[in-house]
C-alpha cells in the first residue's frame, strides 16, 4: 500500500495551479479564484445548494445547538447553532479520482 501525501487546498494553491497550467499572471489567477468563490457563495445563499455538472454539489448544512465537552478538562460548554458548507462529488469526478490513485 502506497502512502498518499495530503495537500491542503487553499486559494493561493488554486491560483498558483491556474497560473502555472494556463499561463496567466499570478494577479489575474487570484482574481479568477476570488470570483469563482464569490459565485459559489451567491449560488449557495440563493438556493442553499449549488450543483456543478460532472463536478459535485455544495450544500448548506444547518447544525443545531448542542452541548460540547473539552476532553482534557471535562468542562462542558454550549456550542451555538451554525451553518456549514458540505461538498459531495459527482460520480464522474469520483471515478476520475479513483483512476489517479
Amino acid at each position: 500500500m502506497t502512502k498518499v501525501k495530503l495537500v491542503n487546498l487553499n486559494k493561493s494553491n488554486i491560483s498558483k495551479q491556474i497560473s502555472s497550467k494556463i499561463g496567466f499572471s499570478k494577479l489575474y489567477s487570484d482574481k479568477i479564484t476570488d470570483n469563482l468563490i464569490i459565485i459559489l457563495k451567491n449560488l449557495i445563499n440563493k438556493k442553499s445548494e449549488a450543483k456543478i455538472k460532472n463536478f459535485g454539489t455544495f450544500k448548506i448544512l444547518f447544525k443545531n445547538e448542542r452541548i460540547g465537552r473539552n476532553p482534557k478538562t471535562k468542562v462542558k460548554y454550549k456550542i451555538i447553532s451554525r451553518k456549514s458548507v458540505t461538498f459531495s462529488s459527482s460520480k464522474k469526478l469520483t471515478q476520475k479520482l479513483d483512476k489517479l490513485l
